[in-house]
């Protein structure tokens, strides 16, 4: 396989759910770091009949709320439909919020789900339908009462191909722990992305092989500085904008969603710390581009010496100016770092041979520490090198 093959097949994992049968079908997504039990699933495996996912409640003192918030940008054209209009957005605002307020939060909504299904080419037998897909427990909550106060705000940006609902548990657990959490959904560049209008558009960019992965992540980067640009300037496009400490902007991404936090990081200044999870850079930062606090958290398999990915990590390691660490995960597959291993073995496929459980719980930990770090100044033991509670953790640099 060729090298730009492997870049290519790291960019991000296929629509929810859709793991096995998108990768056998599309050959995109987990092909190259996955173990061929876990490509092959939707063959070899019997899924449960009936799927009910639950996500792991938040670690954090606090409870998550949420709210699902609809901007566009009249500045600028949708830059993969055109004919659309001006850009759309959906984004959840997951905030710190008093426990037993508000109601339960759907993961996402029916039509959303239905594109998700029919994006990942899952079978009827497998059991994972809109309906159950669309009710997974989230542990956020509607209209829930918010924590008086401020708090940094970090932006989550998912892989190519994924809904935004992919990074949900990622989500709450920070606003549990004193976050406002932006969750982008990159719309057509996905399964579907609910808009304002009440439509689902399905992704546009998705079948394009000669897609320039460079361009999409500049592009994220525009509707991330856009996001900030809406809830660091009052309480129009949210309600509860006056809880974001707009001094205090992070980053993270899954995949694609990584290196859009590494394009944001170069674009917009106030984006102070980032965060790339398992994610090739679209284009690796050279020197002096990138001076702020910046983690990468990757799969051993991928990032590790020997790993497929290994050589551009290396090369973003040396480019990158601030403080930074460079840490993998043993047994971790693409997806450990989302919700997507763990709703797997909710349905009933193999996963990677690393616990879902135990992936979610290493993303929170890390992600959760590099921001209490560089966001709100409190020191992290658990970066300053290899913990027995998380011996799948290796420090690379």
């Amino acid at each position: 396989m060729n090298t730009a093959s492997n870049r290519k097949r790291r960019i991000g994992a296929v629509a929810i759910l859709g793991l096995a049968a998108s990768v056998s079908a599309t050959g995109t997504g987990l092909a190259a770091t996955t173990p061929p039990s876990l490509v092959h699933a939707t063959a070899a495996a019997a899924p449960t009949l009936s799927f009910q996912g639950t996500l792991p409640a938040p670690s954090g003192p606090y409870a998550a709320g949420e709210d699902v918030v609809h901007l566009t940008d009249a500045s600028r054209p949708d830059p993969w439909v055109p004919s659309s209009g001006p850009r759309q957005l959906t984004v959840t605002m997951v905030y710190s919020a008093v426990p037993g307020t508000g109601t339960p939060a759907p993961y996402m909504t029916l039509a959303e789900a239905a594109g998700a299904v029919q994006h990942s080419k899952l079978p009827a037998s497998s059991g994972v339908t809109p309906q159950n897909l669309s009710s997974v427990t989230t542990h956020a909550f509607d209209g829930a009462r918010p924590q008086p106060g401020k708090y940094p705000l970090v932006v989550l940006s998912p892989a190519y191909e994924d809904p935004r609902m992919t990074l949900t548990s990622l989500a709450t657990d920070l606003a549990s722990h004193g976050y406002v959490v932006a969750l982008v959904g990159h719309t057509y560049e996905d399964s579907g992305e609910t808009l304002a209008n009440g439509q689902t558009p399905p992704c546009a960019i998705c079948d394009d092989s000669a897609l320039d992965f460079d361009s999409v992540a500049a592009s994220r980067a525009l509707d991330v500085s856009f996001v900030i640009d809406q809830v660091t300037h009052g309480n129009t496009a949210w309600r509860l904008a006056h809880l974001v400490d707009k001094h205090e902007i992070g980053m993270a991404g899954h995949s694609l969603g990584g290196a859009a936090a590494a394009a944001t990081m170069i674009a917009d200044p106030r984006v102070r710390a980032g965060v790339n999870l398992d994610g090739t850079f679209h284009p690796a930062p050279t020197p002096g581009q990138i001076t702020r606090p910046f983690l990468m958290l990757g799969a051993a398999v991928n990032h590790a010496p020997g790993g497929g990915d290994y050589t551009v990590w290396e090369q973003a390691w040396a480019a990158l100016g601030g403080y930074k660490k460079w840490l993998t995960v043993g047994g971790a597959d693409h997806t450990s770092f989302t919700d997507l291993d763990l709703l797997l073995e909710e349905a009933g496929f193999p996963t990677s041979p690393l616990s879902p459980e135990r992936g979610v719980v290493i993303t929170r930990e890390y992600v959760t520490a590099f921001f209490d770090q560089t966001l709100k100044g409190i020191h992290s033991p658990q970066l300053d090198g290899p913990s027995p509670n998380n011996p799948e953790v290796l420090f690379q640099y």
